[in-house]
């Protein structure tokens, strides 16, 4: 099925003209808003494990590449993805060693790094400008939203400035930049994901993944939840909310998820994240039917509105349709 939007898929087809899978790595490291760096307990979304739940963290970094390699036919082509937690966080002669440790095969096309914006440096963006010279090297960036109110809500540890800056870093080594966003967070509306989709396509961002928040057991965002200070918006308001990124990003960058997902174990809320396939035929199907493709309204000389009061945004970004 062909989207109104431009997929990895698509991408990987004109790169190497076959589907390329992807082998999601625990790497083994940590965050520095876990261990006190810049605050301790990290995003209050985020689960004891860093995303990956369903890795196998007591396999070595080449255990977990070959236990899919092996068994891998030969004219495949993979995505090796470094995934739990803040996969720069450590000396470069570390990254260097844990990097290598998994790239143990020529089937490995792209090297896929998740991170942080406060762990990427120009040491550590040369080191991924070496690897450049032989694979893809894609470096994913958890921003969520452009608005520092809610990041300090959710507990993030950066201010969008030190987005903007890794991003500029990145991109002056010719790396892409994935980045990933939020919708749903706790006190944001849609004037809010029109200002963060503004300033991503300002900063000429090459990918996006777009995620439905979801509550995991035994995080901050659970206890808020259970207190009854946090309530989840519905599917269909995510469907909206999604059709409004799509069609205002970039028809240039490609968009690599639409949808969250969790462990159905533990997951508490809410249920309708896991009706994935639903979710994206819901979104594509409002697209088609309304005639509107990636970009179609996009606007490369849009103003974000940093972290100005949203009802004022909201009045703004109205009035320019």
């Amino acid at each position: 099925m062909k989207h109104p939007y431009y997929t990895t898929n698509q991408l990987m087809h004109e790169h190497y003209g076959q589907k390329v899978r992807k082998i999601c790595i625990d790497g083994g490291f940590t965050c520095p808003n876990r261990d006190g760096t810049c605050g301790t307990g990290g995003c209050t979304f985020c689960g004891e494990r860093g995303a990956g739940e369903q890795l196998d963290a007591s396999r070595t970094i080449r255990q977990q590449a070959e236990a899919v390699l092996n068994r891998a036919a030969p004219d495949s082509a993979w995505i090796l993805y470094f995934q739990n937690f803040t996969n720069t966080y450590a000396p470069v002669e570390i990254l260097r060693q844990r990097y290598d440790e998994a790239l143990i095969d020529d089937r490995i096309k792209v090297l896929d790094i998740g991170t942080r914006p406060d762990c990427i440096t120009e040491e550590i963006a040369d080191l991924l400008a070496e690897y450049a010279k032989k694979y893809e090297v894609w470096t994913e960036l958890g921003l969520q939203t452009a608005n520092d109110r809610t990041a300090k809500r959710i507990n993030r540890g950066y201010d969008l400035r030190c987005f903007e800056n890794a991003v500029r870093i990145l991109k002056s080594r010719g790396l892409p930049v994935i980045v990933h966003i939020i919708l749903g967070l706790p006190g944001e509306t849609i004037a809010d994901i029109r200002n963060t989709i503004a300033v991503l396509n300002r900063c000429g961002i090459d990918g996006i993944k777009i995620h439905s928040l979801f509550i995991m057991k035994d995080t901050k965002l659970a206890e808020e939840y259970l207190r009854g200070e946090f309530t989840p918006i519905s599917m269909q308001t995510y469907i909206e909310w999604a059709a409004e990124v799509l069609t205002h990003i970039s028809p240039d960058v490609v968009v690599h998820r639409i949808t969250g997902n969790c462990l159905r174990e533990l997951l508490l809320a809410p249920d309708w994240i896991m009706q994935r396939d639903l979710m994206i035929c819901s979104i594509d199907r409002m697209m088609m039917q309304n005639g509107w493709t990636q970009g179609c309204f996009y606007q490369p000389d849009a103003v974000p509105y940093g972290t100005e009061n949203s009802a004022e945004r909201m009045e703004i970004h109205e009035f320019q349709g």
